[in-house]
């Protein structure tokens, strides 16, 4: 697996490169001080996994994911920075970034958020996931008032989705066990499960959070 660090501070970059290079099946190929230079290192390279500051002169971090993106780099992009607010977290998810890590994250945990982002998982700090998980739920967080998108066919991965289904999106979101979601519904559990199980297959993903994830991607 090939990686590439994108960061300002020399100092985070040599502490990353040390911990990537005790690391089997683990190859760091380059080093980026700004997102210029990350852009050309990405296609230059062709890295599997980019660890990336937001924080970047230059060119910022949310700019150079997005210019990766429209420049069809297969790179996947962990963020891992030191802001864990909306304002940060939500542009980032919606730039493309697969991960989304806080720089006090142990090694072996960003070691395994690395295995499994290029395995096509997304990883999330919980306190990030906690974030976009409120940000799907509207009824319990009034104030923020996100909404799924609107049903149209072809418009985005929710057009396929029932009314009830887009319901159950909606309360397994907000974290809501299958227990509690067919007492909301007034359904059995085991229908619970079966829709969940057509919610996830229709979306392409594994798990309730990367529904919850793919919602807000595609919401407000």
């Amino acid at each position: 697996m090939r990686i590439l660090l994108a960061d300002d501070h020399a100092v985070v970059r040599r502490g990353l490169h040390v911990m990537l290079s005790t690391q089997g099946g683990l190859e760091l190929v380059g080093e980026a001080s700004n997102g210029i230079e990350t852009l050309e290192l990405a296609e230059r390279l062709a890295p599997d996994i980019i660890l990336m500051d937001l924080q970047m002169p230059v060119l910022d971090g949310l700019a150079t994911m997005e210019r990766l993106r429209d420049n069809g780099s297969q790179a996947k992009v962990i963020v891992l920075t030191s802001y864990a607010d909306q304002d940060h977290v939500l542009p980032a998810v919606r730039a493309g970034a697969r991960g989304y890590l806080l720089k006090d994250v142990e090694p072996e945990d960003l070691i395994r958020a690395i295995r499994r982002v290029h395995e096509g998982k997304i990883e999330l700090h919980s306190e990030i996931a906690g974030q976009l998980l409120e940000l799907v739920t509207a009824a319990d967080h009034p104030a923020v008032e996100p909404q799924l998108p609107a049903a149209k066919p072809g418009a985005s991965p929710f057009g396929e989705l029932t009314r009830r289904e887009r319901e159950v999106l909606e309360l397994l979101a907000s974290g809501k066990n299958n227990k509690e979601i067919a007492a909301a519904l007034y359904i059995s559990e085991k229908t619970v499960k079966t829709h969940v199980s057509h919610v996830l297959d229709k979306l392409g993903v594994p798990d309730r959070t990367q529904a919850a994830l793919l919602a807000v991607k595609h919401g407000q």
